[in-house]
């Protein structure tokens, strides 16, 4: 009788580098799209992963990690330190007994199968998840809000109002009672909103016309003070400065005037040649950022009538300006189309800093108050608003819902919301720096602007 025999097959495995095996074994595992969500997420069970990988490490590969990084500010894995050149599974009995005297040592009594270094892993300190709400907790409809890059119809005042532009009309709706009051009607001149701000009080509000004209209402009152010309079109970009107005047009003018004083005292700042449709002053009023279709980011001071700096980097209009709160002189611009890029300017030095592409059209910037972060809206081709860490610029969220390009934005009083608008004709309301707030989802479309006939 034949009996069929053999010997089993024991591969070797001396020349194998685990710490590589290790790494795609986990890489492997998960097909591409679900690798670049795992980098996006901000989620505990992402945390967990890390943990858990690194907890691997330590007991497979002696790798000593005693803290793990947050995966979504920090992308890059552990380093691994160079093994020995010992076999994997070499056994070994340890003699020499070490006395137990640290807390962060684990007792030679305890039956945990874990080393030392898993163990200061597992009781290190987490960070708290950041988690932002990708679905906004109000949603107003607006009814007329027109879809142009180069206007600006939405501010939120010191007080808590909303001003809004809605065709020739500026409404006021309140962010504490949710009460809708009509400010003003430019029909009857057969003019139209074009750009509305409100100063740094909350007691006024300039309304920019499409005729050129300059408003200036007491919020409070509901009453016209004055109305101001000097420009031959549209008024897109308005800025406040103390109780100075600064005042861009299709005209390609800058004009800055006190409200205090006679409409004849004004400055003219020629620079752009193309219509300005950004401007913002810096947070010790000393300096004035305007954006202009031609491309051109300029930077003037107080005094001079010509710009003391220019950046001409960008690829197409310049809408989106922010000056941050943090960091003395740092300026950042968003472009459109064309460009697509967040570029970020040192005022002081005249340097450009660093650059990103979004992807899509910049509509609009704002800086958080409470840390150094900012979020950009965006139009062409993905319509939505992301929130950035500076200065790794990484994405710490990306919003969703407009169907049309997120034009307009304003963050409330208290730094904690921001408000967004676009040509499908709503607003919505995000908690994106907010600590305290519960974030819950709004049912209901809330139609507030049609109250008033």
């Amino acid at each position: 009788m034949f009996v069929k025999s053999g010997d089993r097959f024991i591969p070797t495995r001396a020349g194998s580098n685990w710490s590589i095996n290790f790494h795609y074994a986990n890489e492997n595992c998960r097909s591409p799209s679900q690798n670049h969500k795992a980098k996006d997420t901000t989620s505990d069970s992402s945390k967990d992963a890390v943990t858990y990988a690194a907890l691997l490490r330590n007991e497979l590969l002696g790798s000593g990690i005693e803290t793990v990084q947050d995966p979504h500010t920090d992308e890059r894995r552990h380093a691994v330190p160079s093994q020995d050149s010992h076999s994997l599974f070499k056994y070994a009995v340890h003699t020499k007994r070490v006395p137990f005297h640290s807390d962060n040592e684990v007792s030679p009594y305890s039956l945990s199968p874990l080393s030392n270094k898993s163990h200061k892993l597992l009781r290190s300190p987490r960070k708290p998840a950041r988690k932002i709400s990708k679905i906004p907790f109000k949603v107003l409809d607006a009814p007329e809000l027109q879809d142009d890059f180069y206007l600006n119809l939405v501010d939120w005042s010191a007080g808590n109002l909303l001003s809004v532009g809605l065709g020739a009309c500026v409404y006021l709706w309140s962010a504490c009672t949710s009460q809708v009051t009509r400010l003003c009607d430019l029909s009857v001149d057969g003019d139209s909103v074009t750009s509305v701000c409100w100063n740094e009080r909350g007691s006024l509000v300039a309304v920019g016309t499409h005729k050129g004209y300059v408003q200036i209402w007491d919020a409070s009152g509901g009453r016209k003070l004055t109305s101001l010309e000097g420009h031959s079109a549209r008024v897109g970009a308005l800025a406040w400065n103390g109780e100075q107005l600064s005042s861009g047009s299709r005209d390609r003018v800058i004009l800055q005037r006190d409200v205090r004083t006679p409409p004849s005292a004004e400055r003219r700042l020629q620079g752009h040649r193309q219509e300005v449709c950004g401007l913002k002053w810096s947070p010790d009023h000393q300096h004035l950022a305007s954006g202009g279709n031609d491309n051109k980011l300029l930077v003037w001071n107080s005094s001079s009538l010509l710009p003391m700096q220019q950046y001409s980097d960008h690829l197409a209009a310049v809408k989106a300006i922010a000056w941050s709160p943090h960091q003395h002189g740092l300026l950042v611009s968003g472009g459109g189309t064309a460009d697509r890029c967040l570029r970020f300017w040192n005022t002081l030095t005249g340097q450009a800093l660093q650059s990103t592409d979004t992807g899509s059209q910049v509509c609009n910037l704002a800086w958080s108050k409470h840390a150094n972060e900012l979020v950009s809206t965006h139009g062409y081709s993905q319509n939505q608003i992301l929130v950035w860490k500076y200065p790794s610029l990484t994405q710490v969220a990306k919003l969703t819902g407009h169907s049309y390009r997120v034009l307009y934005l304003a963050v409330s009083p208290d730094g904690e919301a921001i408000v967004t608008g676009a040509g499908d004709e709503t607003l919505r309301f995000w908690n994106v720096f907010s600590k305290t707030r519960c974030t819950k989802e709004s049912k209901s479309v809330l139609n507030l602007f049609t109250r008033i006939r």
